[in-house]
């Protein structure tokens, strides 16, 4: 029997690995500003 490739969910990453980290980090951030920002509105909103 020939081996076939392999299948899964880990494959080589492509040339634009470098793109996907950074904007991973972006994102992360922006998510974690407006989480942030969120709380202390509804944290406003309750004290005052």
């Amino acid at each position: 029997m020939a081996r076939q490739g392999r299948h899964g969910a880990t494959r080589r990453q492509p040339k634009g690995v470098a793109f996907d980290r950074w904007l991973d980090r972006v994102v992360t951030v922006a998510v974690l500003t407006a989480m942030v920002i969120g709380l202390a509105a509804v944290a406003a909103h309750w004290l005052l």
